[in-house]
């Protein structure tokens, strides 16, 4: 045998495993079918056993003891309920009754499964016949009885009701109560004397309808009058004054036992007494109405009627109060009096008055006579006695309150600041007054208006027009008055309050300039309005820059703002805005300033203009001289000129030609020798033309001519150009001047001519020569050849 110890970890898995299997063996089920069975069928009789078997299967892996809970119901209402091991229930109907009708449903519930069967529907037809009951068949009119109509087998709530037949035949339903169970039992009244005919039915209500039941069994009912009408007499008449006595006599004629008798006015009960009763009063004011005698007997009643006058004996009397309007310090008066009587019954002197303040009397007479005051305010009334007829009647209350004068109104700005220029509302009020207070406005620019104020927290508030001056102010009255006796109260004037006038327009000027400064000065513009309330705020702007410069609060109608050292860029507009506490902001006109150079740069630049200027003078002299020296070195050169030679090279030019050599330019000159012909010489050319009678314009042109030739004799050193005068006809071509032909000469003097005269030839003979040659021709009328040119150019 082994002896070793068992492996308890191995025990412990083996019974967990197990353990396992068996949970995951009870969890294996499922509900297959729920049925529903009624027998003996599904429509049956009232009155007759039903069955109801509901029948569950279930598959499951060998689960023992497994649990089915069974639901009935009936059209969703349950009406059974059972748990068992067992796969049936059987629920019992018996005697199936109309209440059961219906549809039934069975729900078997698994654990936490659930499975319902079809329904199934029974249908019981008929419903049992309701049994009356009634406690009395024999009583009189009016009279309680109780009825009970029941039907003990049938199930649910029954309406009952109640109806009597007519001897017509016809049917008159009495009475419904509220569904009970299967009996009711209510009380019913039959006021009509006669025989009644009594029955009762039910009616129950089903998923499927309503369903009524057959008449009851019908009871005979008689009813007999009962004759307890009471009796009253009212002695000595139902006519009476006051202060009469009154007998009142209220009785029932061969009365039942048990019967009770009410004496009644106005729902009061005065008396009460079985089987008869006596009552006895003053007549008063007020009693006058229907006085009811009721007799009761259970609860049978009948009643009689009679109507009282009760004449008023003298009036009420009444409490006058004169003045009406009492003010503190008044003398008032109250007096009571009557004003209807019956002299028949009393005389005024026999009417005894007292008058009483807050209930308490102050005299036994008419009148009463104070002075208002505080203490005398009250509710004030007066009684008057008849003694001989012990009649007393008490006045209306009259309130005495002492009215407290208004005293002097005060005018007032709402807000308490007044704009001028701008509209605004005025407050009249006074610090003492009994209300209502009428409050009047006066002005001579306005029409008068009135307020009431009659309630605590009412004000008098006017709106007024806009004023300009200050003095209109004081052109406001107040009148306050409560009191048609009495003066009004006036006053004027605006109190507490505080009137600001809005600045007007400003003025932009300069200090000591009219709008020009010198650069580096300082300048001061002012800007000043002529009113306005202080302290005024004036801003400065300039046009040329975003932004203000300059914001000064003064307490003058004036501001300044100072520009030091004064730039080119300080010129330009200028303007100011000016505002105060009326919160307007008026705008000045753009003054412009202009920037004048310094006097210092115009002394500089007059200096640099006067050394300019100078050195421009003097430069012209200079020039001039200088050109005057070449034009005396000129004159010189043309006089020394003389020719080698006696002999006169002449030129004949076209007008092209002289066109050409006239747009020649100066860079292209060489040495040009320029003639002027005398007018009205004779030309030694054949070819010259004979100018006109009217000379033409004189033009002069520049002729280029060649280098004289080295190898020829140079002439004396002289000028190199002569002028030559060329004139234009009116067509347009050159003529000659004077007359003569118009030819371009240049002087050969080359070294052989002049050694035939000679070397060094007298230089007189040279100057006689060329004063008589006076012109060189430029001969225009030929424009095709040079004439009397020994130049390879021409």
């Amino acid at each position: 045998m082994d002896s070793r110890p068992p492996n308890l970890p191995l025990l412990l898995l083996t019974c967990l495993l197990h353990y396992w299997q068996c949970a995951r063996g009870q969890s294996s089920y499922t509900i297959d079918s729920v049925g529903l069975i009624i027998r003996p069928s599904s429509t049956v009789q009232s009155g007759t056993p039903v069955t109801l078997r509901c029948q569950v299967k279930v598959s499951h892996d060998n689960i023992p003891h497994l649990n089915h809970t069974f639901q009935l119901t009936l059209d969703d209402i349950p009406v059974h309920s059972s748990s068992t091991e067992e796969d049936t229930v059987v629920y019992e109907l018996n005697p199936a009754r109309a209440a059961d009708s219906g549809s039934y449903e069975c729900r078997v519930t698994v654990k936490d499964k659930s499975k319902a069967s079809s329904s199934q529907k029974l249908y019981v037809t008929g419903l049992q016949t309701p049994t009356l009951y009634l406690n009395k068949t024999e009583l009189y009119e009016s009279e309680e009885f109780t009825a009970t109509c029941s039907a003990l087998e049938e199930k649910g709530s029954l309406i009952f009701r109640f109806y009597q037949r007519l001897r017509n035949g016809d049917f008159e339903k009495i009475k419904q109560p509220a569904p009970s169970g299967n009996s009711l039992e209510t009380t019913l009244v039959l006021r009509r004397i006669a025989d009644h005919y009594l029955y009762c039915d039910y009616e129950v209500n089903l998923v499927s309808g309503a369903r009524r039941s057959n008449r009851s069994n019908e009871i005979t009912v008689i009813v007999k009058g009962l004759y307890i009408s009471p009796v009253m007499n009212v002695l000595p008449s139902p006519e009476v004054f006051e202060g009469d006595i009154i007998e009142v006599v209220c009785k029932v004629v061969r009365p039942p036992k048990n019967i009770e008798v009410f004496l009644t006015r106005n729902r009061r009960i005065l008396k009460q007494a079985t089987v008869g009763l006596i009552h006895r009063f003053t007549a008063q004011e007020g009693d006058s109405g229907e006085l009811v005698c009721k007799a009761e007997w259970g609860n049978v009643q009948k009643e009689t009627y009679q109507t009282i006058k009760v004449k008023e004996l003298f009036s009420k009397p009444q409490l006058t109060v004169n003045p009406i309007d009492i003010f503190m310090g008044d003398r008032f008066e109250l007096t009571c009096s009557v004003l209807i009587y019956v002299p028949e019954k009393i005389s005024n002197e026999s009417i005894q008055f007292s008058i009483y303040k807050d209930n308490i009397k102050l005299n036994s007479e008419e009148t009463y006579n104070t002075t208002a005051h505080p203490s005398k305010n009250g509710n004030y009334t007066c009684k008057a006695l008849a003694a001989t007829h012990k009649v007393v009647k008490e006045s209306q209350t009259v309130v005495v309150k002492a009215k407290v004068p208004v005293s002097k109104p005060m005018l007032s700005v709402v807000g308490g600041t007044l704009l001028l220029g701008k509209s605004f509302q005025l407050l009249c009020h006074s610090d003492n007054g009994t209300l209502p207070i009428t409050y009047t406005l006066f002005n001579p620019h306005m029409p008068t208006e009135s307020r009431v104020v009659s309630k605590q927290g009412e004000q008098a508030i006017f709106n007024c027009s806009a004023i300009y001056r200050f003095s209109d102010s004081n052109n406001f009255l107040c009148h306050a008055k409560n009191s048609e006796n009495k003066p009004p109260m006036t006053g004027s004037g605006l109190l507490l309050s505080t009137i600001i006038e809005p600045v007007s327009k400003p003025v932009l000027t300069m200090l000591h300039g009219m709008g020009d400064v010198s650069e580096g000065k300082d300048l001061t513009l002012v800007c000043s309005v002529q009113r306005g309330t202080l302290p005024i705020t004036f801003t400065w702007y300039h046009t040329e820059t975003e932004g203000a410069l300059a914001t000064q609060t003064s307490m003058k109608l004036e501001g300044s703002y100072n520009i030091s050292n004064v730039r080119r860029e300080h010129r330009g507009g200028y303007y100011c805005l000016s505002t105060n506490q009326a919160n307007e902001t008026k705008q000045s006109l753009t003054f412009m300033i202009g920037v004048k150079m310094a006097g210092w740069k115009k002394g500089l630049i007059g200096i640099i203009v006067f050394f300019i200027l100078l050195i421009l003078a003097m430069s012209l002299i200079l020039a001039f001289k200088r050109r005057l020296l070449l034009y005396k070195r000129k004159r010189t050169g043309e006089l020394s000129v003389k020719s080698a030679s006696t002999k006169v090279e002449r030129l004949s030019l076209t007008q092209a030609e002289v066109n050409q050599a006239a747009n020649v330019t100066p860079g292209m000159i060489g040495k040009s020798v320029w003639s002027e012909h005398a007018s009205g010489s004779d030309s030694e050319d054949q070819n010259s033309v004979t100018a006109p009678e009217n000379p033409p314009e004189t033009q002069y042109t520049e002729v280029q001519t060649r280098e004289a030739d080295p190898n020829r004799a140079l002439v004396k050193k002289g000028t190199d150009t002569v002028y030559s005068e060329v004139r234009n006809s009116k067509q347009g071509v050159p003529e000659q001047a004077d007359g003569g032909s118009v030819e371009y000469a240049q002087l050969n003097h080359d070294s052989d001519h002049h050694s035939d005269h000679g070397n060094h030839a007298d230089h007189s003979v040279q100057d006689d020569y060329i004063d008589d040659i006076d012109d060189v021709h430029i001969n225009t009328a030929d424009q095709g050849e040079c004439k009397h040119d020994p130049m390879p150019d021409c």
